[in-house]
């Protein structure tokens, strides 16, 4: 790409601290350099300087960094000047900066730049913000292995198989009246079945790598009183919801992000679902059963002691497609023996939220319904956005797979194979468009 104009930003937080950086990238930013430190530094070596105004009067005193095009991280000619990291300073820089000729970057813009020069592909451009935002320690290990390029071998190596298989498939329409049929021999077939069994194994990875950057959001509800906060509490390890004997304590929505062995939890405790004439009670359990609609997994807590048939439950009307799992609170002080059980409603788990009895067993059910295999079963990060088009290019190949199997049909084959190579490519960013472009890169930090 070549680019018109040459932007900058603070590449580092806002606030204080030791160090801050303000990054340039564009064919401006040797005379940049020569503007604010008097000369542009050699090439890939640190020079101490002086960052002026246009007056000549002394900003700052920092490291000043030029990498020449190509060999930058843009692509292009880019300059990093390291100095003080106070807000104050960074602007002051920044400012004389864009008055030698650079416009302010838009957020990610700098990444951008990086995926359309050819310096990376689209999986490690997300992987960039994903290691930035990583919220766990697996997160940013598998993040950082998607920025190594993992996830865009193992596409490649599937697009390289269907540009195999399809050279066949071509043949076969380029040479209709040949005596040997190309598509009737074993080869082709096992190629199909290979391609989807190498599909189907990428899909498993991706959505392990899509629970470890996301999360499941677990929503804990019920009638009041039944424990829901003194869960979230138990399941957070502190006490982050006031817990009363009052009921209705819970008016509002309680957020809290935990993790379970390297799987993240978003969990959201609720107002108790009654029937009730208090505005705000009512204020609480309308945000309560809009959450529960968003969930990944409900969890309903009921009271194992006031009513341990849970017939509370019959009075509130549980959306069907949003899973749930039953919490048999209060074992305790029932005598309810802790543990899960299969029920005509679904799976319960008897525990108690004060003591702790049972509580690993809702933790190993929340980590099996997720199909969470633990860190060490991690190979890149994901995103939905992946999934989607890997269960897309799958069911192009199943297609195939079956057409090839029951008519041989080349020309049909031929098409379902090209689309399944055209998804994959939205993965790299091969194929794309400027609003997914717009819609990742949005994202991002300014700088980044």
């Amino acid at each position: 790409m070549a680019a018109v104009e040459t932007i900058a930003a603070v590449a580092t937080p806002p606030g204080l601290g030791a160090v801050g950086v303000v990054r340039v990238s564009g064919p401006l930013s040797g005379l940049i350099a020569e503007a604010v430190l008097g000369a542009c530094p050699r090439a890939r070596t640190a020079a101490f300087a002086t960052f002026r105004d246009a007056e000549g009067a002394a900003i700052d005193q920092g490291i000043a960094l030029f990498f020449p095009a190509p060999h930058s991280f843009t692509g292009e000619d880019v300059l990093e000047l390291q100095g003080h990291g106070g807000p104050v300073v960074m602007d002051l820089v920044l400012r004389r900066v864009l008055a030698a000729g650079a416009r302010l970057a838009r957020p990610g813009e700098f990444s951008e730049r990086a995926f359309l020069n050819g310096k990376i592909d689209l999986t490690q451009a997300e992987a960039i913000a994903d290691l930035i935002d990583s919220a766990t320690e697996a997160a940013a290990r598998l993040a950082a292995r998607t920025l190594v390029g993992f996830f865009s071998r193992r596409v490649a190596d599937l697009v390289e198989g269907l540009i195999h298989l399809r050279t066949f498939v071509e043949a076969a329409l380029d040479f209709p009246d040949d005596d040997i049929d190309l598509l009737s021999g074993p080869e082709v077939a096992v190629q199909a079945a290979r391609l989807v069994d190498e599909t189907r194994a990428l899909i498993a990875s991706a959505r392990q790598g899509q629970l470890v950057r996301e999360g499941l959001q677990v929503v804990i509800a019920g009638p009041p009183n039944a424990g829901k906060s003194s869960l979230l509490n138990a399941l957070c390890g502190t006490d982050r919801a006031i817990v009363t004997a009052v009921p209705g304590t819970t008016r509002d929505l309680l957020r809290e992000a935990i993790q379970i062995d390297g799987m993240p939890l978003h969990l959201i405790d609720t107002a108790g679902l009654r029937p009730s004439t208090d505005a705000i009670e009512q204020e609480g359990m309308r945000r309560a059963r809009q959450q529960i609609q968003q969930a990944d997994r409900l969890l309903w807590v009921f009271d194992g002691l006031a009513d341990p048939e849970h017939r509370a439950t019959v009075a509130v009307e549980l959306p069907p497609r949003v899973p749930v799992t039953f919490v048999r609170n209060k074992v305790d002080l029932t005598g309810f023996p802790a543990g899960t059980r299969e029920t005509p409603g679904g799976v319960e788990i008897a525990l108690s939220a004060t003591t702790g009895a049972g509580l690993d067993l809702l933790r190993t059910h929340l980590k099996a319904i997720a199909g969470f295999q633990g860190v060490d079963s991690g190979e890149f990060l994901a995103r939905r956005r992946h999934l989607d088009v890997l269960e897309r290019a799958l069911a192009y190949l199943e297609r195939a797979q079956s057409t090839l199997a029951a008519t041989g049909a080349a020309e049909l084959v031929a098409e379902d194979l090209r689309q399944a190579q055209r998804a994959l490519g939205e993965i790299t960013g091969e194929v794309t468009s400027e609003d997914l472009l717009g819609r990742i890169f949005s994202g991002f930090c300014i700088g980044k």
